[in-house]
């Protein structure tokens, strides 16, 4: 009898299979179907036993239907993602280039920032301007607003790991740096890094001149979901190209995992307000925005000051 039911009470297959169709099948009466006859469970329960039975199959039944009928809605809202056969960060990064980044947050003593400031200043250009050190200074800057008596610095290894395990072999026999990191680490509360590769799409972050406030924003993304976030982004970033305010685009690879940072340069904190808002005015933004949303854990924004010694002013 099941058998039975499943021929009188599917989809009416045989008009066209639109959505619409097969939805509003669901729902009752179908576009152009006639009506249907009573399925033989329901034109046998006048005896006894049978409407016993009858009612027993029929919740059987609706039971199934509803069942599946719950399955077919969800397969309409619910997003499928294609299996991926490689790492996003195969996916993501430039190929053109092997370069690493590294990223430093220190956090210092509120009274030894200004000493901490004097000695990265002395020491950080040397090891940017060393020639035998496959690195360079990116940029380093003071959080103004975001966390208090925060150092921020970012650096390029040119070469990628290779380069990283060379440049950290050589300073461990720099007496100089040693000295430094010895009275560096008296000045700190905490610090933390991750070592990071950089979007395809993004911008190259160059040397700029000043001056400038920089806004770096970090997002940490539900795992899982950062081939998603690379696929929007590749469309997004079109939109904040007008005023040359996007400076990089970085994704964690050590560290602290599932973690974004956008970079961006801008005048001063009105004119961030300004080409902030103007995105909003640019048809495609607001879309991207819906769809990265719900794929965000957490997100902080830092407005940061550079040092003098800072290649991006």
């Amino acid at each position: 009898m099941l058998s039975h039911f499943t021929d009188t009470e599917g989809h009416c297959m045989h008009i066209s299979g639109c959505v619409f169709t097969q939805f509003t099948s669901l729902c009752g009466a179908e576009p152009g179907c006639p009506p249907r006859a009573p399925p033989a469970w329901q034109a046998g329960t006048a005896g006894g036993g049978g409407a016993r039975g009858g009612l027993a199959l029929r919740g059987l039944v609706s039971s199934t239907t509803r069942a599946g009928e719950d399955s077919w809605l969800k397969s309409l809202f619910v997003r499928k993602v294609d299996p991926r056969k490689d790492a996003h960060s195969n996916l993501l990064a430039k190929r053109e280039t092997s370069s690493l980044y590294k990223i430093q947050f220190h956090n210092v003593k509120p009274e030894c920032l200004e000493a901490y400031n004097k000695l990265c200043q002395e020491v950080l250009p040397k090891i940017h301007e060393e020639k035998h050190y496959p690195c360079a200074l990116v940029g380093t800057w003071n959080t103004w607003y975001g966390e208090q008596d925060q150092a921020v610095h970012l650096w390029r290894y040119e070469g990628g790991y290779p380069a990283l395990t060379e440049v950290m072999s050589k300073l461990r026999q720099n007496k100089e740096f040693t000295a430094f990191r010895k009275e560096r680490g008296n000045m700190l509360l905490s610090r933390k890094n991750q070592l990071l590769l950089e979007f395809s799409f993004w911008n190259e972050p160059v040397p700029r001149e000043g001056p400038n406030i920089y806004e770096l924003r970090s997002y940490q993304l539900r795992p899982g979901t950062m081939i998603e976030w690379g696929n929007y982004w590749a469309r997004a970033i079109r939109f904040r190209q007008d005023s040359e305010e996007a400076v990089g685009g970085f994704f964690s690879q050590i560290g602290q995992l599932y973690m974004v940072h956008h970079l961006w340069a801008y005048k001063d904190l009105l004119t961030r307000e300004e080409i902030r808002n103007a995105a909003w005015h640019k048809h495609g933004w607001d879309e991207l925005v819906y769809y990265t949303v719900p794929l965000i854990q957490e997100m902080e924004s830092r407005i940061m000051i550079p040092l003098k010694i800072s290649p991006l002013q």
